[in-house]
């Protein structure tokens, strides 16, 4: 009668939570588990209800010697317990706490007190006990009071009818408030067994909005990796394709006007070699850059050099300010920003000088390319993908908290500008 929900242990066979279960799947089986738990719950108490009832029986009709008229009075009020407490059981199986639950715990505690006043009779006031106890658990505690209230005025009526012993008329309501306390404290104590059951069922919600927002979190660090490995291909392939397509219109140029086929087969020579560099290159972006960069003056100048050799173009590099050692996705940034601008200027403006200057501030890092634009592009400038590169080197650099600027001043010369933050 004193169990609670929190007291009864996992029957075998019935399988404790799982961990592997996630968000609602968890919540589900948690209330599933708890739906178990009340129902063995429910069938202990009443079956320990029974047994108390048969053994106050035993009790009461073999030990005592009741006489011709609390006989049948004996007999009359035991029969009623037994009715009001199985009506009791459907009441509470049917409805829960249902407003006529304290009217029956009181017809109990009443019948069950003012009969045990008799002689032979004491055991009869456990049912009682047990009315009282449902009502300080189950009932409010005005009705609770009312409940004992009740059967203290039954047990006082019935000692006063019987002529009982002092000791019994104050002995009948000492067990009933012990009874009282007892449910008292069983309501506390499934207050508290309620409030930790939300507390962790809210725990678990937070749970799974964690879990889904983890989730969440790792699709969107997926998207964005996807989104950084396309871009270095993208800038690869537009630096490597577009200076190839450069060679290849030079060695088509010099086979077309004068049959040089020496100097054409050097210029495919560097061709060839640009490929293969380029395909080193995509190697290094799909593998998600894992390689290391050198510093970033030393990336430019050995960028420079390169770009010199190839395309016979000068280019002036100028490092201004002490150089500071930057993150790895800043220096690959600006690093592929200067790949895709010299080839940009080496397609629009062929031979004509670069110039590169790179400038370390106090809180930015500022790398400019300027060329004066070529005749073709005096009336136009675009990028190798018809704009495409200067908007993937933008969001680049946005994505780092940095700038992009890229026009022509006075119709002479391009520039483009990127800043990132140190």
């Amino acid at each position: 009668m004193g169990l609670h929900l929190a007291e009864l242990p996992v029957a075998p066979g019935h399988p404790a939570l799982p961990s592997g279960l996630r968000g609602a799947d968890r919540m589900t089986a948690a209330r599933d588990r708890d739906r178990y738990r009340e129902l063995m719950l429910r069938t202990v108490s009443w079956l320990i209800r029974a047994g108390a009832y048969g053994l106050i029986g035993v009790d009461v009709f073999l030990r005592a010697s009741l006489g011709p008229v609390a006989l049948p009075v004996t007999v009359t009020a035991y029969a009623l317990c037994g009715i009001l407490l199985v009506v009791c059981a459907a009441v509470i199986k049917r409805s829960g706490t249902a407003p006529a639950l304290p009217v029956l715990l009181g017809l109990i505690t009443a019948v069950s007190a003012g009969v045990c006043a008799q002689e032979d009779v004491t055991s009869l006031v456990a049912l009682g006990v047990i009315a009282v106890m449902d009502a300080g658990t189950e009932a409010r505690l005005t009705a609770a009071w009312a409940v004992f209230g009740g059967g203290v005025v039954a047990a006082e009526v019935g000692a006063l009818l019987t002529d009982a012993s002092p000791a019994k008329a104050l002995g009948i309501p000492l067990l009933l408030m012990l009874g009282l306390l007892a449910g008292f404290n069983r309501r506390a104590y499934r207050l508290r067994a309620d409030q930790s059951a939300a507390l962790l069922a809210q725990s678990e919600e937070l749970r799974a909005r964690s879990e889904e927002l983890r989730a969440e979190q790792r699709r969107g660090a997926v998207l964005d990796e996807r989104t950084r490995i396309a871009r270095e291909i993208h800038d690869v392939l537009a630096h490597s394709i577009g200076a190839l397509g450069i060679q290849i219109q030079a060695a088509r140029a010099l086979l077309a006007d004068t049959p040089d086929v020496e100097r054409a087969d050097g210029v495919l020579a560097v061709a060839q070699r640009m490929a293969s560099d380029g395909l080193t290159e995509t190697r290094r972006a799909v593998h998600a850059l894992r390689t290391d960069m050198l510093p970033l003056d030393e990336e430019l100048a050995r960028m420079t050099a390169t770009h010199e050799q190839r395309h016979g173009t000068p280019v002036a590099l100028r490092v201004d300010g002490g150089p500071v050692p930057l993150p790895p996705d800043q220096t690959l940034a600006l690093v592929r920003t200067a790949q895709e601008s010299l080839v940009n200027a080496a397609k629009h403006a062929p031979h004509q000088p670069v110039t590169l200057t790179l400038t370390y501030g106090d809180d930015n890092v500022t790398m400019s390319i300027a060329n004066p634009l070529g005749a073709a592009a005096a009336h136009g400038f675009a990028t190798l993908d018809g704009g495409y590169g200067l908007t993937g080197m933008r969001e680049r650099l946005l994505l780092l908290g940095g700038t992009l600027t890229a026009g022509a001043a006075d119709g002479k010369r391009w520039t483009v500008t990127a800043t990132v933050p140190r």
